[in-house]
Order: C-alpha cells, then structure tokens, then sequence
C-alpha cells in the first residue's frame, strides 16, 4: 500500500520526502527590477514550514519583456542570484524539495506589465477582451526561446534550486505551440501534430543539457484545452509518450487555459467517478500511466480530502498531489493532514454570483475565472505581508484589487477592436446595469445610503413619454452636474435627452431639476478622473468608466431649480 507519507524516488535521484505537493501559483510579488524581495521570503518561509514534499514557485519569466502578470520575476541571468539564493534556502529550511517553474506567456502576456507587443506561434489573438494580438515568432526567435528556457534552468540550480517545471499548461507559450487553434504554422514549428510538438520536446532537452543530472526536470502539462478545435487529450497522451523519453522527473496533469479555466474547476464535465474522488483531471491520468513509463505523475485540481488523495495515491492513478488554493487559505495544509490534524482542506470558488444569462457569455465565464485567481492570488500577498489569510474576504473587494493590480485592460475590448466587440461590450454592461448596477443602487437607497457613485438620474421616455430613472455615477458643483454616457447615444437615457433635455437628477436625499446637454467635445478620460470622491481614486475611477465605456459622451446638467 502507497501511502500519502511515503518518500517518492524520482529517477534524477532526488527523494520527495511525502506525496503531497505545493503546486504552483503565481505570486505577483516580484520587485521593480522582476527580482524576489522580502514578501516571497516571507510566503515561502510559511509554506517550508507547512510539511509539503514538494513546493513549485509560481511563474518565472524567461523574458523581461513578456510578462504574465505584474510583479512576476525574471530569469535571464545571474543578476539576481543572491535574493534568487535566499529565496530557495528559505522555500527549503522545513525539508521540502524546491523547484521553480519557469514560463513565457506568448499571446497570454499581460498588456500592462508587458511593454512590447506579445509574441506566439502564430499571430491569432485570445478570445478575451483586452488582451491584443500577437504578432508571429520567427524560427531565430523561437531558437532563442529555447536557449531561454534553458538560461533560466541553469541559474536556478546556482541558486540553489532542487529542479524546474516547464509550464506547458493553462495557454501559456508552450501550451499554444501545441494547439492547433494557437499554433497555425506550416514550418517546423507547427502544422501537423509531431512539429506542433517539437518545441517543448526542443526545450526539454536543452534544459536537460545545462543542467546536472541530480537537477530535477519537470513539465506541467494540460490534459486539454476544453475548447472546439483545440489540443485534444488523444493528442496530449501522444506528447506524453514522447516525453516520456526525455528523462524526465514529474509530469504534472492539469488542463483549460484563461478563455477556458478548467484549472479552477470550470468549466469542465465530470464523470461521477472523477467527481466522487475529487480531481478534475484524475481519469486522464489513469489513461496515461502506461504512457509515462517511469515518469512519476501529479494531478492537481479538486483534491479536498485527505480520503480521496488516499486512494489516488494507493491506486497509483498518480504519484503525487497537488494543491494550490487550499494551500492559500492554509499555508500548513501537508503537515495538517499528514499529521491526521485535519481530513479536509478549506476551499472556496469565488464568484459575483451574476445572473444566468450573465454568467453565460464567455467574456464572463473569463473574468470569474481571473477573479477566482486573484482572490487567492490577494491571499499570498496577505501572507507575504505577514499576515494570516483572509477566508471571508469578498469577491467585490477583490475585483477592486484587481482593477488596481492587474490593469482594467483585461475588461476593455481588444485594441483594434470592431463595432461588433463594442457591441458585446455594450450588451455585457447594459446587462451589469440591469441585473447588478440599478438594484445595488436602490438597495442603497433603501437604506439611506447616498454617494455620487450611486446616484439617479430620471429622463422622459423618448416614445413612452413617462419618467425613467437609471443608476449613474454624478459628480456635483455649484452650477450643475456632470455624467458620463458610458456608450454615447446608445444609452436609452442619452437617446431620451436628445429629444428631451429636462431631467432631474437626485442630490443626496434632494431631486434637482435641470436641462443636459451632451458634450461630445468634452475629454471624457480627464472628466472621469474628478467623479473620485478622494483625489487617491482618482485613476482607479476613470479606470473604472473607460473599462466600461464604448463610445463615451459626457453630459452637462445644468441647474434649473
């Protein structure tokens, strides 16, 4: 019987003192220069000490000019190899093996923290708004990136690191060479199946060439992509067989990417089997143990119960467990279970709990995706501060967080986009509003709550002729007031002051009347910046209106009472 305590024997020679393994989650908490500063020593100081066999870092870039999110750091060489050092002694001090992940995320490159244009395979752009295209790789490009990765193994183990993962996952560089949707060359590089597999093939040898051969190699690789057309599980299981060859140490299962996160649970289908034991991807990699020979499997995703990742490993449908998010809300989650304190780990999946015909767009489906990532993502910066993690912190607080952290640009419409994505842009705001916006601001009401942010402005129907009252933000003087048309005349209430432009709007607990006049001069982006109520939100609120707005007016009220 294979319990979860049992030492696992990699074929490098390293031993995994248990089965249990902190997977990978990437911490944004890099410094200015993409350095490890004092929060990661922090983090990984509670997890060293929180009994797991084996801790992955989070995403490490190979390229300072393509980044996956802010704060991620770099390896490109040794400039770092100190703070790099304390980092891994630190992560090992408890006992536990350490290795780093590193990645490049092609397409999936964050528009903010990255400054040049994302690079991929092929110039096919994600079908998630604010994300712009990539532009096409070239075969010397590509050549580096393989030497890049290989780079970034080397430093890793001069610092002191146990091994490295690939992240081969989750739509990142080496996961869209190995989809077909992403991944539409006709060189070597792509095209049929065995060349879209020729470059994280490329890369695993290199790495195995500069390092030594006590060094850990390791790949996390998707099961699928869970989309129509995309990198299917028959053609993952022949990438499997052929890393296998490649002296491998650990090939971690896991599955989606950010336009389909079936890493965080959706939105995949499960069988009753796999849903009864917990993880998502568990049947996949019972199909692939005779593939993967030698090589040692880990599933994450799912595992809750100390039962179920019990009979995972003793059935031998996987080597390793991994956890992630429970490992956010209890750094100390291995040794708690392994030392019988617990039988089950917390979890939660976030979500604004939108309605259904909300939730059902794709653009949607992505962001609670992103949310859910960053609530947790909130708690390892909560633990790299020094503090303990926040269960009951809201889903609204950590969508503020991320409009701050990670840039509103992953709530715009891509750049270049068409009449047909402001479109869909208006639909998902006009649904917002509907659903979310107008009864949030009459619950407010109702209790006597009142702000500029939550005020109401009433218009005469254009063909109904009866007031019509909708929630808008106002920002108050003297004179008058100002209101941003988030989508111009599209609006109902712009279109109702065209033809009518008395309206009243409500000033705390007053009704003002005036006369709005729309003001399509106006710089809507500086007007939106005075709608904070503290000069501090200043960006974050005209953030706010530009992530929402299409075709922006601004609307002068003018007193008349």
């Amino acid at each position: 019987m294979t319990a979860l305590s049992d030492p696992l024997a990699l074929p490098c020679g390293q031993v995994l003192p248990n089965r249990l393994m902190k997977a990978a989650l990437s911490e944004g908490l890099g410094t200015a220069d993409f350095g490890p500063d004092e929060r990661l020593d922090r983090l990984y100081r509670r997890w060293g000490t929180g009994g797991f066999g084996l801790i992955v870092t989070g995403n490490v870039m190979v390229d300072r000019t393509q980044l996956g999110e802010p704060g991620n750091v770099v390896v490109e060489d040794e400039r770092h190899l100190g703070a790099l050092h304390r980092w891994a002694e630190t992560a090992k001090a408890g006992g536990s093996r350490v290795w780093m992940q590193i990645n490049h995320p092609g397409r999936q490159a964050n528009p903010l923290a990255s400054k040049a244009q994302p690079v991929a395979p092929s110039a096919i752009a994600l079908d998630i708004p604010g994300v712009p295209a990539p532009r096409a790789l070239t075969d010397a490009e590509i050549t580096d990136l393989v030497h890049r990765y290989a780079t970034t193994a080397r430093v890793a183990e001069a610092a002191g690191f146990d091994g490295v993962q690939v992240h081969g996952a989750h739509g990142y560089l080496v996961s869209q060479f190995l989809s077909p949707l992403a991944n539409q060359r006709t060189d070597r590089w792509g095209g049929d199946a065995q060349r879209r597999a020729r470059f994280v093939l490329e890369v695993v040898r290199a790495i195995r060439a500069e390092v030594s051969d006590s060094f850990a190699v390791a790949i996390k690789l998707n099961s699928a992509d869970f989309q129509r057309g995309g990198f299917t599980e028959d053609e993952s299981r022949a990438v499997i067989s052929l890393l296998a060859a490649e002296r491998l140490d650990l090939i971690e299962i896991s599955g989606g990417s950010y336009e389909s996160p079936a890493m965080m649970g959706r939105p995949v289908t499960r069988s009753a089997s796999t849903a009864a034991r917990e993880a998502y991807f568990l049947d996949y990699a019972r199909s692939v143990r005779a593939l993967a020979g030698a090589v040692p499997l880990a599933v994450t995703g799912g595992f809750r119960t100390r039962t179920a990742m019990d009979a995972a490993v003793d059935s031998r449908e996987c080597d390793v467990v991994g956890l992630g998010r429970p490992s956010t809300l209890d750094p100390g989650a291995a040794g708690e279970l392994l030392g019988g304190r617990t039988t089950r780990l917390p979890s939660r999946q976030i979500s604004l709990r939108l309605p259904a015909a909300l939730t059902a767009l794709a653009s949607i489906k992505a962001l609670e995706g992103a949310l859910d990532l960053q609530w947790h993502t909130d708690q390892l910066h909560r633990l790299g501060a020094g503090e303990d993690p926040d269960p009951h912190r809201t889903p609204w607080l950590t969508a503020a967080t991320m409009l701050q952290r990670n840039g509103l640009d992953a709530f715009r419409s891509r750049r270049g986009s068409t009449v047909r994505a402001k479109n869909r842009k208006f639909q998902i705001e006009r649904t917002v509003g509907r659903y979310v916006g107008n009864p949030a601001v009459r619950a407010l009401s109702r209790i006597g709550v009142r702000t500029s942010l939550a005020a109401e402005l009433e218009t005469t129907g254009r063909k109904s002729g009866q007031p019509r009252v909708v929630p808008v933000s106002v920002s108050f003087d003297d004179t008058g007031a100002w209101v941003i048309s988030q989508h111009g005349t599209r609006s109902g209430w712009a279109a109702n002051i065209g033809a009518d432009p008395k309206v009243r709007v409500r000033q705390g607990d007053r009704w003002r009347t005036g006369v709005a006049e729309l003001r399509p001069g106006d710089d809507v982006a500086a007007r939106a910046r005075g709608f904070a109520s503290n000069p501090a939100f200043a960006g974050l609120t005209a953030a706010t209106f530009r992530a929402l707005a299409s075709d922006p007016i601004s609307v002068r009220i003018t007193f008349t009472d």
